[in-house]
């Protein structure tokens, strides 16, 4: 039997899977997590084979639980499963560590399939989402700005999208104001925007912000 955490922010998602994979004989789905920092917690509490991870959610978000996890239980796999499909998104988590990635589109056959290959150490991405990231390492590529980012500045990047101030983010990542305030003039400079209202123009021209 293949323990299961289900980490997502809307209860109905979560309600939603936990059904369809309740009817699977070899899952079983131990805990339900809203936040990053929820799913940290039920990690240690419950001692899950697989995490099955959301992006956009309150707090860290899915891509710093992801990270951290990675840190905290290296064995562990995480599947993204989320609305992004683009670059840097599939890119960034799976460079955070994440085993899979999953778009919410997906069949139910094929998340569970997914939970099974990372339960025996394999790696696992949809269709849609490997050729994406093939195709991204094609000559003539359009390359989103959002790619030359590292894995802080866009979890930082991912948090002033949602509104966060600085010293929430400073909190939430455990980094000085400081910090957070260089890692956003650096982010800044390499998307070339001086302000948040242009940042969120080219996020959304980018599909960085589909679905938040």
């Amino acid at each position: 039997m293949i323990r299961v955490l289900l980490v997502d922010d809307h209860e109905l998602v979560r309600s939603g899977i936990r059904r369809l994979l309740d009817d699977a004989d070899n899952i079983d789905v131990v805990g339900e997590a809203e936040s990053g920092e929820q799913a940290l917690e039920l990690v240690r509490a419950h001692d899950p084979d697989v995490v099955l991870m959301d992006v956009n959610m309150p707090g860290i978000g899915g891509l710093e639980a992801t990270r951290k996890l990675s840190r905290q239980a290296p064995k562990l796999p995480v599947i993204i499963l989320t609305v992004h499909t683009d670059d840097p998104f599939p890119s960034s988590l799976l460079k955070a560590g994440a085993s899979g990635y999953l778009h919410k589109g997906c069949s139910v056959d094929e998340i569970i399939h997914a939970i099974s290959e990372v339960h025996h150490g394999r790696r696992y991405i949809c269709t849609d989402i490997a050729q994406t990231l093939a195709l991204s390492l094609l000559p003539g590529h359009d390359v989103s700005p959002f790619e030359a980012l590292s894995q802080r500045e866009m979890q930082v990047m991912l948090m002033v999208l949602k509104g966060e101030k600085t010293h929430e983010i400073s909190d939430k990542l455990c980094l000085s104001p400081k910090t957070v305030s260089t890692y956003r003039h650096r982010l800044y400079d390499k998307l070339k925007v001086n302000s948040d209202a242009e940042l969120i123009k080219l996020a959304i021209r980018y599909g960085m912000i589909e679905g938040m």
